[in-house]
């Protein structure tokens, strides 16, 4: 297990989805958000933010690729492999609505997007597949925190709001806005 985290936490520092280095600076969101947010034209902190929302990792701070929500309960696993035969299984059981990876995206209302369980569970694929959803919430709404409430609840304005609020504050705290 030690093995594969090590592997894990070195393929995401190469993919710069994690900073390397210690040095990161909080105003900027590391380099593999950046590319992805640049592609689709959204703040790379927001896109950082709402990562961080989704995916944020107790003890190390950052999103993790290989996360899971279902039924509201997240789960965190240290591989790729691991992550994607508890998905399986849980497809397999019949469950649908089920949260994966850095963007946690829904696999009941996205699977479109993104593609097969092991597609789904890469991290770049993952990345870009949240931020075309936040793109075409933006589209609809030409505001970007609309727009982070529509990616979390796109017909429920109340929850919307709510999820607003927490990215929101994530963002002030990692960009020292706040």
């Amino acid at each position: 297990m030690v093995r594969y985290l090590t592997q894990s936490l070195w393929l995401i520092a190469i993919c710069g989805l994690i900073p390397f280095r210690a040095g990161w600076s909080a105003e900027t969101a590391p380099a593999g958000y950046s590319a992805v947010a640049a592609e689709h034209g959204i703040p790379s902190m927001v896109l950082y933010a709402v990562a961080l929302t989704e995916s944020g990792r107790s003890g190390i701070g950052r999103p993790w690729p290989w996360t899971l929500n279902v039924g509201g309960r997240g789960y965190f696993f240290d591989s790729r492999q691991a992550a994607w035969q508890a998905l399986m299984k849980w497809i397999h059981s019949g469950r649908r609505s089920i949260d994966i990876g850095l963007m946690r995206v829904n696999w009941r209302y996205h699977k479109d997007r993104l593609g097969t369980p092991w597609q789904a569970l890469d991290p770049y694929h993952n990345l870009r597949a949240g931020a075309a959803i936040l793109e075409t919430c933006f589209r609809a709404r030409q505001d970007w925190w609309a727009s982070v409430g529509c990616y979390h609840a796109p017909t429920n304005p109340q929850r919307a709001e709510q999820y607003r609020h927490r990215v929101a504050s994530r963002w002030q705290r990692i960009a020292g806005a706040g």
